[in-house]
């Protein structure tokens, strides 16, 4: 089983599928993210063959596609079992590797994760996704546990139980965030959802710095741009400053999940959503114009994932995207699916800006909120309190007394008290704070 990169590889993509049409344009798009070069497509309409999935005479016509174009690997376009790993593996050219979508997603994260815990999570998702792979060329039913010992088998086994343990020791990037955020004085909010969902668009949407109105050719402002432009160029998040309602905030936008994934793959990198178990609010965003059926499967495993973060289902306010692509029966045939399944949905367009201010509100409804009254003497440093304040929360009212000013502030209870502190030190010492 080879396991080399991706660069500049030449790789043939093989798809089935039970009815016309068979579409190759999301893996070939997902192999050119892995950095291989596609060279060819073989494609398949009939029921899956359980023994070689694509079928006798299709795996021949794949093995000598593969001789003809040099490919170094197979890519299928769906989760091959490991006896049909192996049985397409022994009848293409020596040498080509199979992937399949599953084993293609945990190499472009391979190849994308910076971070120690993303590291570790890549390797451990790759030994657990190969270890039944390993079985099945080993033919474990035939040892004992006496001879496997010093195998690849026991290597891979022992090699995932010290990853589990180097994640646990790790410290929490959640609670690592959220102290780095808080200190700053922010509320945190969280994009989380599938790829192509509209996250990114959402997050450019609220960002202070970027007016898509204003800009109209900007890439975020389409809906259903090219997979290859969206999916994982990193497994870091974007975060950008955002004015929620009149509340200074962060917005984070997470990597987005992809079609057709098993729950275990999704759940090995949640931990990328550490973001979303630091924030005081979650935006799940889903597309709307999603089969019903798939749209009830990826709001499933998303609540899921945020479950596994511990994130509490009243910080989650569910965005139902792209609702303009649809008539009236639809958009509410999917929001009624939406709302069997998940909290607070609102359906919006994000590139159209409909119902964004009544989604800000929602949001604004779950981040954690103190108000204060606050009186100072009429200073140079009540001044400059004033003025972190507007900075830092929402300011409902200044009053110039002759000699004090009363300031009345609304936001995060952290900031608030530190409001409040900052005109106590004003009112103690005469006018000196920090």
């Amino acid at each position: 089983m080879q396991h080399d990169s991706g660069t500049g590889t030449p790789a043939l993509v093989a798809r089935r599928a039970d009815a016309k049409p068979v579409e190759t344009e999301e893996i070939r798009a997902l192999a050119a993210a892995a950095g291989y070069e596609v060279v060819g497509a073989v494609t398949q309409v009939r029921p899956k063959d359980p023994g070689t999935y694509l079928g006798a005479g299709k795996v021949e016509e794949l093995a000598d596609r593969a001789a003809a174009t040099g490919a170094h690997h197979v890519v299928v376009d769906d989760q091959l079992s490991p006896g049909q790993s192996k049985q397409l593996g022994d009848a293409l050219p020596d040498g080509t590797g199979v992937y399949d979508r599953y084993r293609l997603v945990l190499e472009i994260f391979g190849e994308q994760a910076s971070t120690r815990r993303a590291q570790l999570q890549v390797e451990l998702a790759r030994l657990k996704y190969e270890l039944p792979r390993i079985r099945e060329e080993s033919d474990e039913g035939m040892l004992n546990r006496r001879t496997e010992k010093g195998t690849r088998l026991y290597d891979v086994r022992d090699r995932i139980d010290e990853l589990e343990s180097k994640l646990d020791d790790l410290p929490e990037p959640a609670e690592q965030y959220r102290e780095r955020r808080r200190e700053q004085g922010f509320d945190l909010v969280t994009l989380a959802g599938y790829t192509n969902a509209g996250k990114s668009t959402l997050l450019h949407r609220l960002a202070d710095d970027l007016d898509l109105a204003a800009e109209p050719d900007h890439p975020d402002r389409d809906a259903t741009a090219a997979v290859e432009d969206r999916l994982f160029k990193t497994l870091e998040t974007t975060t950008r400053r955002a004015t929620l309602a009149e509340r200074p905030a962060l917005v984070t936008d997470t990597v987005g999940f992809v079609d057709d994934l098993p729950h275990w793959l999704v759940e090995s990198f949640s931990a990328t959503l550490s973001e979303a178990a630091a924030a005081d609010a979650v935006v799940l965003v889903a597309d709307a114009s999603d089969p019903v059926e798939e749209l009830r499967e990826k709001l499933s495993v998303s609540l899921d994932v945020l479950d596994a973060q511990d994130v509490e289902r009243e910080r989650v306010v569910t965005a139902l995207n792209k609702v303009d692509l649809l008539d009236d029966d639809e958009r509410e045939r999917r929001r009624a699916v939406a709302a069997e399944l998940a909290p607070a949905v609102v359906p919006v367009s994000v590139t159209a800006g409909t119902n964004v201010e009544r989604l800000v509100a929602a949001v604004r409804e779950r981040l954690p909120t103190e108000r204060a009254e606050l009186t100072m003497p009429n200073c140079d440093d009540a001044m400059g309190v004033v003025s972190w304040a507007y900075d830092h929360a929402t300011v409902e009212g200044v009053d110039y007394g002759g000699e004090t000013v009363s300031l009345a502030v609304q936001g995060r209870p952290d900031v608030v008290e530190r409001s409040r502190a900052k005109a106590e030190a004003v009112d103690e010492v005469g006018g000196e704070w920090e």
